[in-house]
């Protein structure tokens, strides 16, 4: 399903998707992280012990991930109760609760480091990409910031509901998806000759043309592409080709923006006017939002410390 912009949006074929997702990818790291013997150290602790934990952001962000979290205490040990005070695409502050758990303290310590893996990931994920999405905003608020396929192996579909919650929007979810050539494609073949076979082999799907040059711009738009991707042109640049894009298209085109975008200069590229950025390092770099779990109270009386390690 695309979006006015040609990224994807979530309806409830996604939706399934993702929790099929979540479900493979927790599956995939308890097995992991407990290998054949299970939890050594937590199996040292007397199975009637039971505690409370808070699972609290040390500094800002964007949360991402309850669900691969719940599913790991879930998966663990269903008796562990969890209340979550936050939700995907939240924005939280140092200090805040994100979630209170409660039961037996062993399954709580067995899932802790995976639960925490996976939410420190994705909320940094959805917490880089509400930056991009900032910065850009105040130049153009129009413009669309996309991800890539630049994701972790395994792991695509909850990095790119990650940068929905973090405000972007996702690119094609993978090679079937969409169609986009690029230079290596055309060794092979013509920008006419693609959109051209393109639009014979599958009517309906979105072709786009990476394009390094104006001309390239000018042949893409001529020969019917649905959109051009302005690869490593600097802003001046992207405001011509954006004029020979929409001069030389028979209809209404699409005009993305990739290659070199940072922090500091996608506000530059977002008020060349382009419909939408893409940008990688929103999966490819994104650093882990740091979070902790930290003990409330436990039966055993004791003063225990968990870092999660």
């Amino acid at each position: 399903m695309s979006d006015a912009t040609g990224g994807t949006t979530v309806g409830e074929h996604d939706a399934d998707a993702y929790a099929q997702a979540v479900r493979d990818a927790v599956g995939r790291a308890l097995a992991e992280d407990l290998g054949p013997e299970g939890d050594l150290t937590s199996a040292l602790v007397p199975e009637d012990v039971r505690a409370q934990f808070a699972l609290r952001a040390r500094r800002p962000g964007v949360l991402a991930g309850v669900a691969c979290a719940t599913e790991t205490f879930r998966r663990v040990d269903p008796e562990i109760d969890l209340r979550w005070r936050a939700a995907d695409g939240d924005e939280v502050a140092a200090g805040d609760t994100l979630l209170e758990l409660a039961g037996p303290l062993r399954p709580i310590l067995t899932a802790e480091r995976t639960a925490l893996n996976f939410v420190g990931r994705l909320s940094g994920v959805a917490t880089l990409t509400a930056q991009f999405v900032a910065a850009a905003h105040e130049s153009n608020p129009s413009v669309a910031v996309l991800d890539t396929r630049k994701t972790t192996p395994g792991l695509r579909v909850l990095e790119k509901a990650a940068v929905r919650a973090g405000g972007g929007t996702n690119h094609r979810a993978g090679l079937s998806d969409a169609i986009l050539v690029k230079d290596n494609h055309l060794a092979g073949t013509s920008i006419a000759d693609a959109v051209h076979r393109a639009r014979a082999l599958w009517p309906g799907r979105m072709v786009e043309i990476e394009c390094d040059a104006l001309e390239h711009v000018a042949q893409a738009a001529r020969a019917g592409a649905d959109a051009v991707l302005l690869d490593n042109m600097d802003p001046g640049t992207v405001v011509e080709a954006i004029a020979v894009a929409h001069m030389d298209a028979p209809g209404a085109i699409l005009t993305e923006v990739s290659g070199n975008v940072t922090l500091a200069t996608i506000g530059a590229y977002a008020a060349a006017g382009p419909d939408r950025i893409s940008v990688g390092a929103l999966t490819h770099s994104a650093p882990v939002l740091d979070l902790g779990l930290d003990l409330l109270w436990t039966t055993a009386g004791s003063d225990l410390h968990t870092g999660g390690r």
